[in-house]
């Protein structure tokens, strides 16, 4: 080994302590700083737009440069008060096994570019399939997030609905196809639509289910709506749709569904995981009749993004929508080339991860993550819509609630209370203690409450209820004497 070689290696390893050291920094301060960014756009541009010279510079610059160049431009959704759009936070072992993930570097595409990432995936996908109690023969696959789960779990009803047909669409393509019929929610979640449009089916082919008063789809519609066409068809049904956690009742809809022949797709994104909850399981009641399912580990597991699971039946209309073969590729019969089941060709080992999260949780700790969430999303519900001026309008029956807050103005009407909501969201948003978004529930204006990340605690909840007061009473809502 030359002496520049022991140099190179000596500088690489003190780069690597140099940029643990940022992030423990980052972590250690998470709780303390605004959970909303607190660097406005211009400057974010002006500190990272740099002109770029034709010499590098070294690698220990770059990162210390690029850590300031970014400072208070991260949402810090990584902490236990982001209450908004459903991302869940790193666990420890998880971030860590991630961050070993990016060291070994291997392109997890087929076992003989990576062994161990090969290996740790088939057991992390069994682990998915018994934590959450779904028949152990279906195919998985991880990918970059539930949106790719949705297109690989419906590539695969595609497949097997035209096959049954007699259409061979992998290779004759859609063109003179059967027209596929999508059945789904309208509560649905906007990753559906774009699945479709990937695919080459089209939005134009989904026919929205309405849904009753708890934003469920019920038996009379979804029947209705499958004796009107003999197509081949798909209904997709939500396990927690993203605005109050409406879960469909399986029970009684799988049933009705597959006797009229069609494929059943479950968009669990973050609510399938509540099937490892002691409390919450039996909501799930026949979520397991389905022919696919999709759901996100970096959402209620906590792992780090990106990462979404589909779990298929039908393992041979999976495996004939993703695998390829060439003469360039090293496939052996007796072991997972995981290009067969994902979308992606070079991709990371996402599955070291998931193995990494069960591991630190195990099967009672996964349950009391699903468990502690859904308490303190009660807990702050109920706590805001407790304040003056604010409204509960859906009481959590999972992670989820929504409250509205009232504009004071006298005589207020609806739109009033429409925008005081909004201006308020902003508010709670910019004072920092807590982030959470806005959303349309029944024609009104309301503040979404999501809970999942795995540090969350009691005290998170109490001084993220303070600080809503504190903004609710500087915007003129008057506290009760």
């Amino acid at each position: 080994m030359t002496n520049n070689t022991q140099n190179d290696i000596s500088n690489f390893h003190a780069l690597l302590e140099r940029t643990q050291a940022h992030a423990v920094d980052f972590l250690n301060n998470l709780d303390k700083q605004s959970v909303s960014a607190t660097t406005d756009i211009n400057t974010l541009r002006r500190r990272l737009g740099l002109h770029l010279g034709n010499d590098g510079i070294p690698a220990e610059r770059v990162i210390d440069e690029l850590v300031a160049a970014t400072e208070g431009g991260h949402l810090g959704s990584a902490g236990g008060r982001f209450f908004a759009w459903v991302i869940g936070g790193a666990l420890p072992s998880a971030l860590a096994a991630d961050w070993l993930t990016s060291t070994w570097d291997n392109n997890a595409a087929l076992y003989a570019c990576g062994p161990a990432a090969s290996v740790v995936e088939e057991v992390a996908g069994s682990w998915v399939k018994e934590v959450l109690d779904l028949p152990s023969t279906a195919s998985f696959a991880f990918t970059t997030g539930c949106q790719m789960a949705h297109f690989t779990c419906l590539a695969a009803a595609r497949h097997a609905l035209l096959r049954d047909r007699g259409w061979d669409v992998e290779k004759d393509g859609l063109t003179g196809a059967p027209a596929i019929r999508i059945l789904a929610s309208e509560q649905r979640h906007g990753s559906i639509e774009r699945a479709l449009r990937f695919l080459g089916i089209g939005t134009a082919a989904l026919v929205p289910l309405t849904t009753d008063a708890d934003a469920r789809v019920t038996a009379d519609v979804l029947s209705k709506e499958l004796s009107a066409s003999d197509s081949p068809t798909i209904v997709i049904l939500d396990a927690a749709d993203l605005n109050v956690a409406a879960i469909d009742p399986f029970s009684e809809l799988i049933p009705i569904a597959r006797t009229a022949g069609a494929w059943v797709h479950i968009d669990g994104a973050f609510g399938l995981w509540a099937r490892a909850s002691r409390q919450h399981r039996s909501k799930l009641t026949g979520v397991e009749m389905a022919h696919s399912w999709a759901t996100d580990a970096h959402k209620w597991l906590n792992t780090p993004k990106d990462l979404g699971i589909a779990l298929i039946t039908d393992s041979n209309a999976h495996r004939a929508a993703m695998a390829i073969s060439a003469d360039y590729l090293t496939h052996d019969a007796t072991t997972r080339d995981q290009i067969d089941w994902t979308p992606d060709w070079t991709r990371r080992a996402r599955g070291f991860a998931v193995y990494a999260a069960f591991r630190e949780l195990g099967r009672h700790g996964v349950a009391d993550l699903i468990d502690r969430s859904c308490a303190h999303a009660t807990a702050l519900a109920n706590g805001i819509a407790a304040l003056h001026g604010a409204e509960l309008v859906f009481a959590p029956t999972l992670n989820q609630g929504l409250v509205r807050f009232l504009s004071p103005k006298p005589h207020a009407s609806e739109e009033d209370h429409d925008a005081h909501t909004a201006s308020v969201i902003a508010a709670i948003n910019a004072e920092g203690t807590a982030f959470f978004s806005g959303t349309v529930w029944k024609g009104r204006r309301a503040m979404r409450i999501s809970v999942v990340n795995w540090r969350t605690s009691d005290s998170d909840v109490h001084a993220t209820i303070n600080a809503v007061a504190r903004v609710l009473v500087s915007m003129g809502s008057k506290p009760v004497s």
